[in-house]
């Protein structure tokens, strides 16, 4: 279901060719505001601003060359809308405004801004090629096929015209590996889309308009834009019940999408009274087929094609389908008998609330964490929804070992540890080492005594979030705090100083290397703990709030030694030595600022400690 490709001019598309193609939304609102005093419109027109602001300065900033600055603003465009009160379906205005931002940034290559190696990556959708060729029709094939199609049962009509002829010829030839792949990977999905097609009363034959679109890929992507196996649209698979976020996309899970499909060409059918005309206006929107059928009086897909009154896209798009179709209810006479179906995907279903990380969730039931993304294409990420309910598909036979092995994960922490099995000749160290963690920490997050570990015995790994490996899934504040950058910083003193991973600094910041080197100011964001319970309501000032604090007289000595760094040279009036508690998120910086000294004295004051732990308690020498 795809609209006209953008003309493949340049593999980076400019900002104005972004803009042309995505209309500006606030200038709707701005000409639609026709309530200014109303406090409901008001909050909805500067929310689209603001959405709109952030994500412009993405283009801007990826125009540039700047992909991390940019992945950040789109990531606070969608977090704006995500993370409001306003109910995005309830009003046109966001509703537009969140496809705008969605498809733009789904146009744009930022593949290789995740740091996560195992991610989804994007298959580009079959269809984009296909329809870009249109070959010659061969007479003998064309023979032979018109004679076939004569005993070839389909619940569609079948027509054997010079177009079909010549994707026939295309699939049996030049298109052979594309037509190939995508009869076996149909077994996985094939008995199940059978079933909803015939349950929603449409011909079961329609599934080859998913072979031909997406080559029954669940994370194909076209050049439009369109998602999935049936490559939907984010605002028309939205009407068919698809939702889409920063974390789920339900075009992409080929159950939803295949009974949305079905839903909607049942529509089609209902309007057009024909099939091919469905499938037409399925490609190009039923607006594109209704003013064709308007202008020539012709409501028949073959006159319309030879009016030239349709995009050329829609013109190849029924010619494709029903070669796909011819082709693969005869494949012995056109040289696919070694071609094989693979199995249907098997799988257990459990309903989780919370949000887990793949890679977790494969080491509680013996999968790996590629497996369980085959299992749950709909996921963007290697973690389940941060809310709501999501449906974990699982491989079969382990939804019973799952429930049971993630109980000794805390709930607030199953974005982050890990719960491996130990192999043979593993110890405590070694696990150490691969999860850079000590090994005191895994024997007492594991109740060990000793450091001998028994083969095939789980451990739980306890990854803190600013130590992750892999930090994508980290829980950091949406503010922006801004670092200058001081005589003899680096990367990694800076990193250290935040808690915060150093490939995070030079991501926010677009930097290459450790070297700060013609920086003069930092764009930083402070961790949250993710079992905090404001840490998605209001991060943003978690690392900056005054805490509550113990103060305490201690002797001269020790206070004059904390008070070197003070620019008060009078003994009379020295200060109180304050003791502070560590909370999650808190930084050297952080605590450095709210008591208007420095990291160097912090540290100084308290043994030079190298890291932050919540509950550690602090020697505290303010400035006077």
């Amino acid at each position: 279901m795809t609209a006209q490709p953008p003309s493949a001019q340049d593999a980076v598309p400019s900002q104005t060719q972004i803009e042309d193609q995505i209309p500006s939304t606030v200038e709707k609102v701005e000409k639609r505001e026709s309530k200014p005093n109303s406090e409901a419109s008001d909050s909805i027109a500067d929310m689209v601003s603001k959405v709109e602001a952030d994500f412009q300065a993405g283009l801007a900033d990826y125009q540039a060359g700047r992909k991390d600055a940019a992945k950040q603003e789109f990531d606070n465009a969608f977090n704006a809308l995500l993370e409001s009160n306003l109910d995005i379906r309830s009003d046109n205005r966001l509703a537009k405004e969140f496809d705008r931002v969605v498809d733009g940034v789904n146009r744009l290559d930022l593949g290789d801004l995740t740091a996560d190696a195992e991610g989804q990556k994007a298959e580009p959708a079959p269809i984009d090629e296909t329809n870009g060729i249109v070959p010659a029709a061969d007479p003998n094939v064309r023979a032979k096929a018109q004679a076939e199609i004569k005993s070839t049962h389909s619940d569609l009509p079948l027509m054997m015209t010079d177009q079909v002829a010549g994707y026939i010829s295309y699939f049996s030839n030049r298109g052979r590996g594309t037509f190939e792949r995508a009869f076996a990977r149909s077994g996985r999905y094939h008995d199940m889309m059978v079933s909803i097609l015939k349950q929603e009363g449409v011909p079961q034959d329609l599934i080859y308009l998913a072979q031909a679109e997406s080559g029954f890929q669940p994370t194909a992507v076209s050049r439009a834009g369109a998602r999935g196996i049936w490559q939907f649209m984010g605002s028309r698979g939205r009407g068919y019940g698809l939702q889409h976020s920063l974390w789920v996309d339900d075009r992409q899970d080929p159950e939803k999408s295949t009974r949305a499909a079905a839903r909607h060409l049942k529509d089609l059918y209902a309007q057009f009274g024909d099939w091919y005309l469905a499938m037409a206006a399925y490609n190009s929107g039923p607006g594109t087929v209704q003013a064709a059928v308007r202008r020539t009086g012709y409501a028949d897909f073959w006159e319309l094609y030879r009016r030239n009154v349709l995009p050329k896209e829609t013109r190849n798009y029924v010619p494709i389908i029903l070669a796909v179709t011819i082709v693969t209810k005869n494949l012995s006479q056109y040289g696919f008998d070694d071609v094989s179906m693979d199995d249907p995907l098997a799988y257990d279903k459990v309903t989780v609330n919370y949000p887990v990380d793949l890679r977790l969730v494969a080491d509680c039931v013996d999968s790996t964490p590629a497996k369980l993304q085959q299992l749950n294409p709909s996921l963007l990420r290697l973690s389940t929804p941060k809310e709501g309910a999501f449906e974990l598909h699982l491989p079969a036979g382990t939804k019973e070992q799952y429930q049971t092995t993630i109980t000794a994960i805390p709930t607030g922490m199953r974005l982050w540890w890990r719960y491996p099995t130990v192999h043979s000749g593993e110890t405590l160290a070694s696990l150490a080492r691969t999860y850079h963690l000590t090994a005191k920490s895994i024997a007492e997050a594991n109740h060990l005594e000793g450091a001998q570990l028994e083969a095939d015995a789980r451990v739980v790994i306890p990854i803190t979030p600013s130590k992750h490996p892999l930090s994508e899934n980290a829980t950091y504040s949406r503010r922006i705090m801004r670092y200058k950058v001081r005589k003899g910083d680096t990367v990694e003193t800076v990193a250290e100083n935040f808690g915060v991973p150093a490939l995070m600094v030079r991501r926010w910041n677009g930097l290459r290397s450790n070297s700060l080197h013609g920086r003069t100011v930092l764009a930083l964001h402070v961790p949250v703990s993710p079992n905090s319970e404001t840490a998605s309501t209001a991060p943003a000032t978690r690392a900056h709030k005054p805490v509550q604090i113990a103060t305490t007289k201690v002797p001269a000595s020790r206070s004059a030694k904390a008070s070197e760094d003070s620019s008060d040279e009078n003994e009379s009036d020295q200060a109180s030595v304050l003791h502070h508690k560590v909370k999650s998120g808190e930084t050297f910086y952080s605590i450095a600022t709210t008591y208007k000294t420095t990291v160097a004295a912090l540290k100084r004051n308290n043994s030079n400690v190298a890291t932050l732990r919540p509950g550690m308690i602090l020697i505290v020498q303010p400035r006077q």
